[in-house]
């Protein structure tokens, strides 16, 4: 049977959350499909999202940026690892060639690593890129100018322009300069709305809503031990935050998937990124997001996301000082949206089963 290789990135959940639903569905249509994923993103989320076999190899194949937390980027220190990951270029794309061969893939899906694409084309193998962003112009946003950065950047597009397509996943960023470019829709695969549930395991007053906290796969530990008693809010944290507050519940605790949780809260809080903002905006589902204003994709996530769903960007003055009161009170204002739709998911599979 076909053999498709899936490099992720793991410089956040988002990639993951645009992959999975795709190969899901390709591996519905090819029955018996393999799938091999190569990422370092967690184990556990991998199982979650993942409803087909596969073999995961833990592997970091891109670093995206050096973050000081989950929206502050570090340009120098950034700038000094893509020296170092470019100093010897072509001995990195051939190493990675040779472990690829010895893979025998029929496919290569990268989301969004250009060192796969680059070997992919050395070694021979079909290449497909997918996302709603790429490291070349993230890279170029924030480094280009600085010493040496032309021959990187160049290098980074020429490696996006090898594939025989670049899927861009809308919302997007334009990523003008790619001569291979695709565009599909939104892909997000919302969970199952389990709210009445969920009421019941809280203990639920019928004038308490539910505000699910979920900042993203990188360290952005909001401080809700300093936060205000609010008033009919019952707020979902990750456990690791060791949050102890009447008004707030793990959301370890509850037996429920993220997605589910999503599709069951009121309100999400968030930062700026692909996959909670397109499961919200599927969901119909109202985002408040932290101001995340020097990322370039920024922009392009927040209309979008206006467009579907009542939303609103809290300054990161406000989300250190609990002051989320009014906020939490303009996007429960009654509005009438049109919810987003993943048509994304059928055009790459569309895409992919032709390829392979």
């Amino acid at each position: 049977m076909p053999h498709l290789l899936v490099d992720i990135s793991s410089h956040g959940y988002g990639h993951v959350s645009q992959t999975a639903p795709v190969v899901n569905e390709l591996a519905r249509r090819i029955p018996g499909l393999q799938v091999t994923l190569r990422t370092g993103a967690p184990p556990a989320l991998l199982a979650q999202r993942f409803q087909c076999e596969f073999r995961h190899i833990p592997l970091e194949l891109d670093f995206g940026m050096k973050m000081v937390s989950a929206v502050e980027v570090q340009v120098e220190a950034s700038h000094a690892a893509y020296g170092e990951w470019h100093a010897d270029w072509l001995e990195r794309v051939e190493c990675e060639a040779r472990a690829m061969r010895a893979l025998q893939p029929d496919l290569l899906l990268a989301n969004v690593p250009y060192l796969s694409l680059a070997a992919a084309r050395t070694a021979g193998v079909p290449a497909v890129a997918m996302c709603s962003l790429n490291w070349a112009d993230i890279y170029s946003h924030y480094c280009l100018g600085l010493p040496g950065s032309e021959t990187i950047h160049r290098q980074m597009l020429d490696a996006y322009a090898s594939a025989a397509a670049f899927l861009r996943i809308q919302p997007a960023m334009p990523m003008d300069a790619l001569p291979n470019l695709r565009s599909i829709g939104p892909i997000a695969s919302p969970g199952q709305p389990r709210r009445t549930e969920l009421a019941e395991r809280l203990g639920l007053r019928a004038e308490e809503r539910i505000v699910l906290v979920a900042m993203g796969g990188m360290e952005f530990r909001l401080p809700m031990k300093r936060w205000p008693d609010f008033s009919g809010v019952r707020w979902l944290v990750p456990a690791a935050w060791g949050v102890r507050r009447s008004d707030t519940v793990a959301c370890e605790m509850l037996d429920m998937s993220f997605s589910d949780l999503l599709a069951s809260c009121d309100v999400v809080l968030t930062k700026p990124g692909y996959g909670t903002f397109a499961e919200a905006a599927c969901l119909g589902v109202p985002v408040l997001y932290a101001e995340r204003r020097d990322w370039p994709e920024s922009p392009y996530l927040e209309a979008w996301l206006a467009r579907h769903v009542p939303c609103r960007e809290v300054s990161l003055g406000d989300l250190q000082a609990g002051r989320l009161a009014a906020h939490l009170e303009q996007v429960g204002i009654p509005s009438s949206f049109s919810s987003g739709q993943s048509s994304g998911i059928e055009e790459a599979v569309d895409f992919l089963v032709r390829m392979i």
